[in-house]
């Protein structure tokens, strides 16, 4: 009896250890919150159950008008964009980059963004990959620009990545011994023992998610968020076209980049989620101002056309923006 009084005291000790709060690499445990907002994740216990649903509209002919100019220096597109003013959104609003695991509300403790893309750029029937991407507070957006062409350029090579080659061990294992498999990572996650490696590698413990179907010319799409990892925020960025707005009294088209956002509700209230879309928005609509003012190098004196012939067509651009 005296060694099985031990062993249950042993046990019992083990189990109050184990569901301590306690630091994570990616994120510090938020102590001053309202007693209603901490019963929301007993409550409401997955992401999915405390979603919220938004729709934004970005006045996109001042964006347009950035990329063009910028692309004179370096490649850019609405993905690096995006991922910009998402990483301005967090830093302008902290509150939105907090998260819930474990039934515990953490405050990340850097600004990271994962976007989806084609693994073959031009391939229609390409695999996508998830690239996540820490952005320092001081980064400009030209080095934010410079690091994600380079990310991508790995993900098109024929290199295995971290993930490829985490996921070919993963999908090797018999089905029984992946589900354990999983089941142990989400218990680590829950009793914040995951390694800080396996988190800073992985797309799915980010601030934002972020999906640019324009990008293949679709239209933005309500996207659900994912149990796994501590993404509380997805953004859903349609193509770029022309909707009605109302301008001085008259309704216009005007060149539009439709949003929509899921958001976990648990993280905070909706005026914080209304603060941080404004900053996204703001950073969109006025690039010059928030990402950097860029200025067209000089032009060079134009070749003069020799006497009878007609001025050569100009060739339509090889990268539209979406």
């Amino acid at each position: 009896m005296l060694v099985l009084g031990i062993v249950l005291g042993a046990l019992v000790l083990l189990w109050l250890l184990i569901n301590l709060p306690r630091r994570r690499s990616d994120g510090e445990l938020v102590t001053r919150i309202h007693p209603y907002r901490k019963m929301l994740p007993f409550i409401m216990v997955g992401r999915n159950e405390s979603v919220v649903y938004f729709d934004d509209y970005v006045k996109a002919d001042a964006l347009l008008d950035y990329m063009q100019r910028v692309r004179k220096h370096y490649h850019v597109d609405v993905t690096h964009c995006l991922v910009a003013a998402g990483a301005v959104g967090l830093r302008a609003n902290p509150r939105m980059n907090q998260y819930i695991v474990g039934r515990r509300l953490y405050a990340r403790n850097h600004v990271a963004l994962t976007f989806s893309a084609k693994r073959k750029k031009m391939d229609k029937e390409a695999k996508l990959a998830a690239v996540k991407l820490h952005i320092a507070d001081d980064e400009s957006f030209e080095t934010i620009c410079h690091r994600i062409n380079k990310k991508l350029g790995i993900e098109r090579s024929e290199a295995k990545t971290y993930t490829d080659k985490e996921l070919g061990i993963m999908t090797r294992l018999p089905r029984p011994l992946l589900r354990a498999a999983i089941a142990f990572v989400r218990w680590a996650d829950y009793h914040s023992l995951l390694p800080s490696g396996f988190i800073k590698n992985d797309g799915f413990y980010t601030s934002i998610f972020i999906a640019n179907l324009g990008s293949v010319g679709m239209r933005a799409g309500y996207h659900h968020l994912y149990e796994y990892g501590t993404c509380p925020l997805f953004m859903m960025v349609g193509k770029i076209e022309d909707r009605p707005m109302v301008v001085d009294g008259k309704v216009v088209p005007v060149k539009t980049l439709h949003i929509r956002w899921s958001y976990d509700e648990r993280i905070d209230d909706g005026l914080t989620s209304s603060y941080g879309m404004a900053s996204v928005r703001n950073a969109l609509e006025n690039p010059d101002e928030v990402f950097g003012a860029v200025d067209l190098p000089a032009e060079e004196p134009a070749a003069q056309e020799p006497a009878g012939e007609e001025p050569a067509g100009e060739e339509p651009a090889a990268d539209q923006p979406a």
